[in-house]
This record gives structure tokens, sequence and C-alpha cells, in this order.
């Protein structure tokens, strides 16, 4: 029997000890997922150029002098004079063109551009773009784009004067067509230590990675710097291979953390509560107060012994019907409430994200939510 008990605890232990590994990777990420490398990071390219081959959906030259300078310009380089002529094209447009150039990039390679009309261009649809040189923060030249520009949108119309518009017609798309003409020099395997930027910085999780990387690499590898910040200096094993090191340190877990935060969008209705939100014990309650306005215009007729030249007329009438409703529902919430209580509560008064909005900021105001709200 003893042996028997012995051998029933070892399962129980171990069966609780699963539990447990579970629940503490409920959270877990890996740390590739929450920081980006300090120094390694995509770059924001821009340029100006010119769509030709537009089906006359193209600038008015007349509006847009910037156009029509650059089209003079541009005939001149390929040896045609047209300055003091009236040009009246509509298949030309002005457009900005913007793409991002990905850390370690090399020359040669290919990347998305897109493009955005700057003038009166009624579509894009059809256009191509001409070799247009994409500069860096720096000025420099680091890409060059050109290509025909795929359209999501469209626009329609008849004689008449009515048209259909579907989607934008005036933003295009160019899959690979831009061309890396040039290198952002970066010696990560010369680096004695790097930094680990949290996305959402927070002393907990940066915390939990300093642990995480000093149990796997060793003792005083990483160290805070900041809420945001890991500094990790480059142990002697990885010397000269930095690259190795990012690679074992992206696929560790951690477990993230979070401050209790409400984020709410006003204009669109939406609210995200994070699951550390905490409710004190209160009460809440929605009034059913609804106003309605009706406009029922009463039409007389004449009579048939009117004068003549008597008309037909409309008398507006309005009712106004103010129902504050026989009941008022009340939601209590007790202490400590989880987010669960907090939306099972609120559910049952039966409100819409409107009204949601404005308890919860309510809740705030009494000072009985422990939470943050930030509204956009």
């Amino acid at each position: 029997m003893p042996v028997f008990y012995s051998y029933l605890s070892r399962i129980i232990m171990m069966f609780v000890v699963s539990v447990m590994m579970l629940s503490s990777h409920a959270n877990a990420a890996r740390i590739k997922d929450v920081v980006s490398v300090e120094g390694v990071r995509d770059n924001i390219l821009m340029g100006y150029g010119l769509v030709v081959g537009l089906n006359g959906t193209g600038d008015r030259l007349r509006n847009n002098a910037f156009t029509e300078q650059s089209l003079i310009a541009f005939l001149e380089r390929q040896g045609v004079n047209t300055r003091g002529t009236n040009l009246r094209t509509r298949n030309v447009a002005a457009v900005t063109v913007t793409a991002t150039l990905p850390g370690f990039a090399r020359t040669g390679s290919r990347l998305d551009v897109s493009v955005g009309a700057m003038g009166d261009a009624r579509s894009l649809l059809g256009g191509t773009l001409l070799a247009t040189p994409l500069y860096g923060a720096d000025g420099n030249v680091y890409a060059v784009a050109q290509g025909p520009i795929a359209v999501g949108g469209f626009e329609a119309g008849g004689q008449s004067g009515t048209t259909v518009t579907k989607g934008v017609p005036t933003n295009g798309h160019i899959a690979n067509g831009g061309i890396i003409e040039r290198e952002i020099d970066f010696e990560l395997n010369n680096k004695s230590a790097v930094r680990l930027a949290l996305m959402n910085p927070d002393i907990s999780t940066a915390s939990n990675i300093a642990q995480a990387i000093n149990a796997r690499v060793g003792p005083n590898t990483a160290s805070v710097s900041d809420p945001g910040t890991v500094a990790v200096r480059i142990p002697g094993s990885y010397e000269g291979d930095v690259a190795m090191l990012l690679a074992d340190i992206e696929q560790m877990e951690i477990d993230t953390d979070q401050p209790a935060r409400i984020v709410i969008d006003e204009a669109t209705g939406t609210i995200v509560m994070g699951e550390n939100v905490r409710i004190d014990t209160v009460a809440v309650a929605q009034g059913n107060l609804i106003v309605r306005v009706i406009e029922r215009p009463d039409v007389i007729q004449p009579g048939a012994f009117a004068p003549p030249g008597a008309e037909t007329t409309v008398v507006p009438r309005t009712d106004i019907v103010v129902d504050e409703g026989a009941e008022q529902r009340v939601a209590m919430l007790q202490g400590n409430a989880t987010l669960r209580d907090l939306v099972a509560g609120l559910n049952a008064l039966g409100v819409g994200p409107r009204d949601l909005i404005t308890i919860l900021q309510n809740i705030k105001a009494s000072g009985a939510m422990q939470a943050e709200i930030q509204t956009r």
C-alpha cells in the first residue's frame, strides 16, 4: 500500500506540475514577437514622378502647373523642345511614389511601391509610372521605381454626367516595381552589444526578457535599461556571430505583461479592454429615455364651393413623443470584478457600444475603475 500511495502521489504531482506549466505558458510569447533590434529596421523612401498612358483621366495641365512643368522638363531631357507651346494632354498625371526599404536589403533586390495622384486626375487605371528615383530621409537615392500601375478602384460615367466610382482609383500599387540601388551599411556581427526595444514598453516584460536571456546564454548577459529597452552584452562564445545570438534569443518564450488599459474609438464605437482591468464595487443604472419626433404633414384640399384659383396646400404637423420607460435596470458589480464580470454586468443592461463608452468613462470618473482609458 505505501508503494501504491507513493506511486499515486507522484502521478498527482506530475499532473499538478503539467497544469502549472500549461497555465504559465498561457500568455507566453516569443521574444521575437515583442521586441525589435535597435538599428535593424525599415526605412521610408519617397519620390515624385509622372504617370503616362492614361485614357483621358489625367491632370488638367492648366489647373496643375507642377504637372505641366514636369512634363516639359521630361520632354526636354528626351530632346524635345515644347516651351512656348500650349500642351493640352489629359493622359499624364503627377504622382507621389512611396516605398519601404527593409533592413539588410541588398542592391538589385526589388520592393513594392505605392503611387498616389497629386493633381486632379480622376483615375490612374491603365497608367505606367516613368522611372522615378526614391529618396531616403538623408536625401540620397536608394531605389528607382517604374512599371504599370495596378488600381483597385474604377470610375465609369455617361454623357449625361452621371458617374459611378468604386474604391479609390487615384491610388495604385506596383508589385516589385522598385529596384534597390543603394544599401544601408550596418555591420551587425561587429557589435559588442545590442539593444532590444520593446514594441509595448513594460518594466515587467523587460525584466522577464532579461531573466530568460541570462538563464539561457549566461549570467549578466542582459540587463534592463528602462521599461522599453533591454541591453544585451555579446558573450565570448558568440563574438563575431551576433546574428546567431539573436536567432537563439528570438525563439525564447517569456511571459508578457501590460498595464490595465481600455482603448476607446469614439468615431466607430469600438472598445478594446485588457484582461487586467479591475472594477471596485459599483452600481450602474441606465435610463430608458426615448424621444421620438414624427413628421405627419396634412394635405388640405379646396372645398366644392371654393373660389377660383384655390390650390391644394400642405400643412406641416410635428408630433413629439417622450417615453421615459416604466423600468430602470441596475447592474451591481462586486469588488475586484474582472473583465468577464464587467462585460456580463453591462450586457445585462442591454447597452450598446455608444452607451458602454459613456458608462466606462463614468465608472473611471467615480474612481471605481483600476485602469487607464485612452480615447482615439
